[in-house]
C-alpha cells in the first residue's frame, strides 16, 4: 500500500530528529558492540578436524556453549544416563525461565533446528512449552515437547519414571549384582533420551550477522539447548506433469486422512506412468501406504509431511504387531517385495514414543529391490528405514534421520548390492546404521553393500555404524561422534544370529569423535571401533585402513570375545594401516579375545595408560604371555605421546604377545583432538 504523503514526511523528520539526537549523545551512549563471530563445528569439532568424512549437508552446526548466553553451561561428561552424556560435544547450555542463548548467523539463513531437552512430567509421559525465537528482532514461537522423550529402566525400557526393575533376575552395575526379590534401586532408574528437536521455517531470509536468540519458557522449570542448525532452505519444488494428491481429494491441512487420497493417486500414476506429486503442506496418515513401481516426490522435507498417530490395532498383526502409524512399506518379501520404488522430498513424521520391538511402526519398511530413498526427513518413528529382504539394488541417500526409538537405518535379511551414502543420523535410540545378516529360515546374507559419507552422531544407545555378519561389506568416509552406552562408533560382531562373516569386510577414511566409552553391564571400556566374538569365530579378510579415532573415552580398538565362548572361538585375519590415534582415556589397543591382528603405520599420541592391554582368553595360568598375537609390519609411531618419543616404535614393546593385561587400567582423560603434524625423521 502507498503510504500518504504527509505519513512520509512525519518519519522523515522523526529521522531526522532521532539523528540528530544519536549525534548528540555521549560516548558512552555509542552503538552497541556487534555480536560475536559464529562458531561453526561438525560433530563439536573445528571442521578442518573432520574434513572429508561424514555426510555433505545443507545446514551449519552450532554449539550452545560457544554462543552468547546468561544461562548455565554443562558438561563435559561421558557417563551415561545424563544430560552432559548426550549433548552433543558433551556439553549443552541450561536455561532458567527468561534466560537465553543467542547465535550469531555464519551464512544467510531461513530455517532453524534446535535441539534440546526440558524435563518429563511426574508421572512420564511428557511436557510442551513454547521456546520464544527472536530472529533480527522478529518473534517466533517454537513449540518444545518431551513427550518423544523420556526412557527409563532396562531393555526394551518404560516412559514410567517410578516403575521397578523390569528384569529383577538380570545383573547390573549399580549394585554389582542380581537384584533378586526385595531390592530397587533409587528412581528414576536409568533415564536416557533426553533430547529432540524441532524446525521453524523463519518466513524470511535473515543475512550472516544477524543474530538467533532462544529464550526459555516460564511453563518448564528448565530448558537445556545442545546446539542449533542454521540453513537457507530453497523454495518448494513443484512439479507439473504428475498425479498430485489434491487431485485425489488429500487434505493439506492435516485435518482430514489423506492415506486413501495417496492410495488413489498412486494407483492413477502407475496406469498413466506418471509421478506422483505431493504439494506443501502436512498430510495425516494413520497407516502404511504400501508401495510398488511408483516414484513419489514431495516439494521438499522442509515443506510436505506425512504426519501420524500410532495406533493401536485390534489385535495383533501376524507379524507381531500391535499398533500401526504412518509409514511406506514393500511387499512383504514371502510375496516377492516391492521394486522400482523412489521416494524424495518429504517428511515422515511418526508418534512412537515406547519401544515394542515386534510393531512395524517405521518411517520405511519391508521388503524392496532397485528402489531408492533420497531426500527425507524422517523423525519419531521406531527406525526410520528398516528392511527386510531378501532384496537388492537399494539405494539410501542424502536423509535426515533423527530421534528414533530404535535404529537409523537397518539392513536386514539378506540385501544385496546397497547403498546407504550421506546421511545424517543423530539421536537414534540403537544403532544409527546397521546391517544384520540373520541367519533367519532359507534367508541369504547380506553381501556387498556400502556405508558410504554417512554422519552418526548421538545415538544414545548401541553403536554408531554396526557390521552383524554378511559378505563384501565396505564402511567408508564416515563420522561418528558422541556414543554413549553399550556400544561404540565403528563395529562389528558375530552376534545376534547372524551369519558368518566372509569374503571382505573393510573400514576405510573413517572419524569417529569421543567414542570409545565405558561398556556398563560389563564395566570395562570399548574401543572406538571393537570387534565383538561371541557367536562363532570371525576370521574374513578385514581390513581397517585410513581411520582417524580421535579423543577416544577408553580404547581406540577394542577385540573382544565374551567369557563363555572365550577358549572356543577366535578373531584373525584382522589388518590396521594408516591409523591415526588422536588421545586415548587408556590404551591404544585393547585385546580381550584369542587370535591376533597386523599393525602398520599405525600413529598414536596422547596415550593415556599403556599401548596394548593384552589379556588374551585370560587362559594363561603363568601371566607371561596371551592367546593374542600382534604382528608389526612398520611404521608404528608414537607421536607426542606420554610414552614415546616422537618416530618411536609404539608398539615395539608387545610384540608379540606378553601379558600386559589390566582389567580396569585408570582412565586419564586425552587432551583435545587438534591439529596432526607427523614428525620427521
Amino acid at each position: 500500500m502507498t503510504r500518504p504523503r504527509t505519513l512520509i514526511a512525519a518519519a522523515a523528520a522523526a529521522s531526522l530528529t532521532l539523528a540528530a539526537l544519536a549525534a548528540a549523545a555521549p560516548a558512552s551512549a555509542a552503538k552497541p558492540a556487534p555480536p560475536p563471530p559464529p562458531v561453526v563445528t561438525r560433530a563439536a569439532l573445528d571442521p578442518a578436524l573432520v574434513a572429508g568424512r561424514g555426510a555433505e549437508v545443507a545446514f551449519l552446526e552450532q554449539e550452545a556453549e560457544n554462543a552468547v548466553t546468561n544461562g548455565t553451561i554443562i558438561g563435559p561428561s561421558r557417563e551415561a544416563y545424563s544430560l552432559e552424556a548426550e549433548a552433543s560435544g558433551r556439553k549443552a547450555v541450561r536455561l532458567a525461565p527468561g534466560q537465553f542463548v543467542e547465535f550469531t548467523l555464519p551464512a544467510a539463513a531461513n530455517a532453524i533446528t534446535v535441539r534440546y531437552s526440558i524435563p518429563d512430567a511426574s508421572g512420564g509421559g511428557g511436557l510442551t512449552a513454547p521456546l520464544k525465537v527472536t530472529a533480527g528482532g522478529k518473534k517466533h514461537t517454537l513449540e518444545l515437547t518431551s513427550q518423544y522423550a523420556y526412557l527409563y529402566n532396562q531393555y526394551p525400557f518404560t516412559n514410567d519414571p517410578d516403575a521397578g526393575l523390569l528384569h529383577p533376575d538380570w545383573w547390573i552395575t549399580e549394585c554389582g549384582c542380581v537384584p533378586g526379590p526385595g531390592y530397587e534401586p533409587a528412581k528414576p532408574f536409568r533415564p536416557m533420551k533426553f533430547y529432540d528437536e524441532e524446525r521453524l521455517l523463519l518466513g524470511k531470509t535473515y543475512k550472516a550477522g544477524d543474530t538467533i536468540r532462544l529464550t526459555a519458557p516460564a511453563s518448564v522449570a528448565w530448558t537445556v539447548i545442545d546446539l542449533i542448525d542454521t540453513e537457507k532452505v530453497a523454495a518448494p519444488y513443484v512439479k507439473i506433469k504428475a498425479a498430485n494428491v489434491l487431485l485425489f481429494g488429500a487434505d493439506p491441512t492435516g485435518r482430514r486422512d489423506s492415506a486413501s487420497a495417496l492410495e488413489k493417486a498412486i494407483a492413477f500414476a502407475q496406469r498413466k506412468g506418471l509421478t506422483v506429486y505431493v504439494p506443501p503442506g502436512t498430510y495425516r496418515v494413520d497407516r502404511h501406504i504400501v508401495v510398488d513401481d511408483v516414484t513419489i516426490e514431495g516439494a521438499g522435507s522442509w515443506y510436505t509431511t506425512f504426519k501420524g498417530s500410532e495406533v493401536a490395532l485390534e489385535a495383533p498383526a501376524p507379524d507381531g504387531s500391535v499398533h500401526t502409524g504412518v509409514g511406506f512399506y514393500g511387499k512383504d518379501a514371502a510375496e516377492g517385495g516391492s521394486s522400482d520404488v523412489h521416494l524424495s522430498g518429504f517428511s515422515i513424521e511418526g508418534d512412537v514414543r515406547e519401544r515394542i520391538d515386534t510393531d512395524q511402526v517405521n518411517g520405511i519398511g519391508g521388503a524392496f529391490s532397485d528402489s531408492s530413498f533420497t531426500n527425507l526427513h524422517i523423525q519419531h518413528t521406531k527406525v526410520g528405514i528398516w528392511l527386510d529382504g531378501p532384496m537388492s539394488g537399494v539405494t539410501i541417500a542424502d536423509n535426515v534421520i533423527v530421534d528414533q526409538i530404535a535404529d537409523g537405518v537397518n539392513l536386514h535379511l539378506g540385501v544385496t548390492d546397497s547403498v546407504v551414502r550421506n546421511n545424517f543420523v543423530r539421536n537414534s535410540g540403537d544403532d544409527g546404521l546397521a546391517a544384520w545378516a540373520e541367519q533367519k529360515g532359507d534367508a541369504p546374507t547380506n553381501a556387498r553393500n556400502t556405508f558410504d559419507r554417512n554422519t552418526v552422531q548421538t545415538p544414545n544407545l548401541a553403536n554408531g555404524i554396526a557390521i552383524y555378519g554378511g559378505t563384501d561389506t565396505t564402511v567408508s568416509g564416515n563420522l561418528v561422534a558422541d556414543t554413549i552406552r553399550e556400544g561404540s562408533a565403528l563395529h562389528a560382531g558375530s552376534r545376534f544370529g547372524a551369519h558368518a562373516f566372509d569374503g571382505s569386510l573393510t573400514f576405510s577414511g573413517n572419524t569417529t569423535v569421543r567414542a570409545g566409552t565405558r561398556e556398563l553391564n560389563w564395566d570395562i571400556g570399548l574401543g572406538s571401533i571393537w570387534f565383538y566374538v561371541l557367536d562363532k569365530s570371525i576370521d574374513a579378510d578385514i581390513h581397517v585402513v585410513g581411520d582417524h579415532y580421535l579423543d577416544s573415552t577408553y580404547n581406540a580398538i577394542l577385540m573382544v570375545s565374551d567369557w563363555g565362548i572365550k577358549d572356543q572361538y577366535t578373531l584373525t585375519g584382522v589388518h590396521f594401516e594408516d591409523i591415526r590415534v588422536d588421545g586415548v582415556g587408556t590404551s591404544v589397543v585393547s585385546a580381550r579375545v584369542k587370535g591376533g591382528a597386523s599393525f602398520e603405520n599405525v600413529d598414536v599420541r596422547g596415550v593415556g595408560w599403556w599401548g596394548v592391554n593384552n589379556c588374551g582368553s585370560f587362559d594363561d595360568p603363568t601371566y607371561t604371555h596371551t592367546s593374542f598375537f600382534s604382528t608389526d609390519l612398520g611404521g608404528n609411531d608414537g607421536v607426542d605421546s606420554n610414552e614415546w618419543h616422537p618416530g618411536t616404535n609404539w608398539l615395539g614393546y608387545y610384540l608379540p604377545n606378553p601379558y600386559t593385561c589390566n582389567d580396569r587400567p585408570p582412565v586419564v582423560a586425552p587432551p583435545a583432538p587438534s591439529t596432526w603434524v607427523q614428525p620427521v625423521g
